[in-house]
């Protein structure tokens, strides 16, 4: 038998190991039904993304929520345009539509599931309310739904932040406006200025939105 000599080993082939340094991406979602979106929405979602490094935030508007009737929400199509809207020029921040597209109610969960096998490289990081801290515990299937994201926490006037889920919270200044009161100004004839974006204003003037706020959510 032949005796492998050191000039044979080193004929041999090397074989490299090949290992991924890819950095996995870091992106925030901030659900909502945006109707309409206003600036206390792109003020955390900037904040919360650049307090955290994150490569984006995405604005993820619902199709139907589990607490909102669809009847009283306007047309998705125009809560997606007044979103382009307001984002438009910062490059922070994006769109989400997945719950757009897949209609019917829109459960956390199911999102999450769907988002993760569509991007495994990726990292999410869900962006509530203090309010929706205090309701986690109700919210569908929510143990499953917190090996899938990590929730970060947006303090909220008179709701505190003691939890028993891992929340990261993050200090964004508080503000009182939202949504029904952006549309209840709207139906009562009264200016959105500084409410909303300029280019989501002119949107709402120029298709006639929200004129009678009885017929619409309080989201």
């Amino acid at each position: 038998m032949r005796i492998k000599t050191i000039q044979d080993i080193q004929t041999l082939p090397v074989v490299e190991e090949s290992f991924s340094t890819e950095k996995r991406k870091q992106v925030g979602l901030l659900g909502g039904n945006f109707n309409p979106i206003h600036v206390t929405h792109l003020i955390v979602a900037d904040q919360v993304g650049r307090s955290l490094g994150l490569d984006r935030v995405d604005l993820m508007p619902s199709f139907t929520p589990p607490h909102v009737d669809r009847k009283e929400t306007i047309d998705a199509n125009h809560r997606l345009a007044m979103i382009e809207l307001a984002i438009e020029g910062n490059s922070m921040l994006g769109i989400e539509t997945i719950e757009l597209t897949r209609g019917g109610t829109s459960y956390t969960y199911e999102t999450m599931l769907a988002l993760k096998e569509k991007n495994p490289d990726t990292d999410y990081f869900f962006i509530i309310g203090g309010d929706m801290v205090e309701y986690l515990p109700k919210w569908h299937r929510i143990d499953e739904l917190m090996t899938l994201v990590q929730f970060v926490g947006v303090q909220r006037p008179n709701y505190p932040r003691e939890t028993s889920y891992p929340v990261i919270w993050i200090d964004v200044p508080l503000m009182e406006i939202s949504s029904t009161t952006v549309r209840t100004k709207v139906a009562q004839g009264c200016s959105i200025r500084y409410f909303v974006p300029d280019s989501v204003q002119a949107y709402i003037e120029e298709k006639g939105l929200y004129q009678d706020d009885n017929q619409f959510s309080k989201a």
